[in-house]
C-alpha cells in the first residue's frame, strides 16, 4: 500500500498477540511475528482467510472455547476469596487436565464451584460482617452509570429486589472483576473484527486507485481526462472508506479513558475503605485500570494510521487532478 504499510501491520499483528481475547489467535499472531520472513508472515495472517481467520475458526471450536473460559475464570479470580474456583481453573489449565475434565467443568463444575465458595464465605463471615449500607449504595450506582455493561449487569443482579449481603459479597469477591474482564474482551472483540474488515475494504480500494492513477497516467491524450476522473474518484472512495474506521477507533479512545477513568476512582475507593471486601476488588482495579490505559494508546495508535490513510488519499487525489 505504502512504505509505511508494513510496519504499520506488525504494529496490528502484534497488539493480537498480546491482547486478543483468542489464544489460538494470540499464539498465532506470535508465530507469524517470529518467522523468518516476517513480512511475508504477518501478510499471510492478515490476508482474508489467512492465519488471523483461520485462528478465530479454530478458536471458536469447543474445546478451544473451553480453555479460554478457563483461563479468564482462573485470571479474575484468587485463592483468598475464591478458594474452590480457582484452584479448579488452575488445575485445568495444567497439562495434566482432560479435555472431558474441562467440558464438565464448563457444563457444571463452574457454577458447582462458585457455590462452595460461596458457602466457604458464609461460615468465615467475615466479608458480609464488613458490609455497610455505602458499599451497597457504591454497587447499586455501578448499576446505573458504570461505563461497562457486563459490570452493570453483574452490579444490578446483586442488588435485584429480594438480593441477600451474600449477593452483594460475591459481586466484591467475584462478579466486578469478572464483569470487568468480559467488558475488556468485549471491546477487544468488537473493535478488532472492525478493524479487520475495514482493513480488508481500505486495502482492495488503494489497489483499485494506484491502478486507476496509473492508467490515467498512461492513457493517451484524447482518453487522458476521462481516466484521470476516474482516478479521482477512485482516491475520493478511499478517503471516504477511511471515515467509519476514523470515527470507531476515536470513539474506542473515547471509551478506554472513561474505563480507565473509572477504574481508577474504584481503586481509590477500594484503598480509602477498609475490609474483605474492598481489599478483593485492589488488584483487578489495578489490572483494569492498566489494560484500558494500553487499549486507549492503541486506538490512539489505529486511528493515527486511519488519518494517513486518509491522507494519502487525499494527497493521491491532487496528484491525478494536478500533475498527470
Amino acid at each position: 500500500m505504502n512504505a509505511e504499510q508494513p510496519s504499520h501491520d506488525w504494529v496490528w499483528v502484534r497488539y493480537l498477540a498480546g491482547h486478543h481475547p483468542y489464544s489460538m489467535v494470540r499464539t498465532s499472531a506470535w508465530s507469524a511475528l517470529i518467522s523468518e520472513d516476517l513480512d511475508a508472515a504477518v501478510a499471510a495472517f492478515l490476508a482474508p482467510g489467512g492465519g488471523y481467520d483461520q485462528a478465530v475458526e479454530r478458536a471458536q471450536q469447543r474445546r478451544a472455547r473451553n480453555v479460554d473460559f478457563i483461563r479468564r475464570v482462573y485470571e479474575t479470580t484468587t485463592p483468598e476469596y475464591s478458594p474452590e474456583v480457582h484452584s479448579t481453573a488452575k488445575r485445568l489449565l495444567g497439562p495434566n487436565a482432560t479435555d472431558v475434565e474441562r467440558e464438565t467443568f464448563v457444563r457444571t463444575g463452574y457454577e458447582v464451584a462458585r457455590s462452595r465458595d460461596r458457602v466457604y464465605r458464609d461460615e468465615v463471615g467475615a466479608q458480609k460482617q464488613a458490609l455497610v449500607q455505602k458499599d451497597r449504595d457504591y454497587v447499586r450506582l455501578l448499576s446505573l452509570n458504570d461505563p461497562g455493561e457486563q459490570v452493570r449487569l453483574s452490579a444490578a443482579y446483586a442488588v435485584r429486589e429480594g438480593s441477600t449481603d451474600g449477593d452483594v459479597v460475591e459481586f466484591f469477591a467475584y462478579g466486578w472483576a469478572t464483569g470487568s474482564r468480559l467488558d475488556l474482551e468485549v471491546f477487544r472483540m468488537r473493535h478488532t473484527s472492525d478493524n479487520m474488515t475495514w482493513r480488508s475494504t481500505i486495502a482492495r480500494l488503494i489497489a483499485d486507485a494506484e491502478a486507476a492513477e496509473k492508467a490515467a497516467r498512461e492513457a493517451s491524450q484524447e482518453a487522458k481526462q476521462q481516466a484521470k476522473d476516474a482516478a479521482a474518484r477512485a482516491w475520493q472512495q478511499v478517503g471516504t472508506q477511511t471515515q467509519p474506521a476514523r470515527s470507531g477507533w476515536s470513539e474506542a479512545q473515547q471509551f478506554a479513558v472513561r474505563q480507565a477513568e473509572n477504574w481508577r476512582a474504584v481503586l481509590a475507593a477500594a484503598q480509602a475503605a477498609q475490609g474483605p471486601n474492598w481489599a478483593s476488588i485492589i488488584d483487578p482495579a489495578t489490572a483494569s485500570e492498566t489494560a484500558w490505559l494500553a487499549e486507549r494508546a492503541s486506538a490512539a495508535q489505529q486511528a493515527a494510521y486511519w488519518n494517513a490513510l486518509l491522507q494519502q488519499a487525499i494527497d493521491g487525489e491532487h496528484r491525478v487532478k494536478n500533475t498527470l
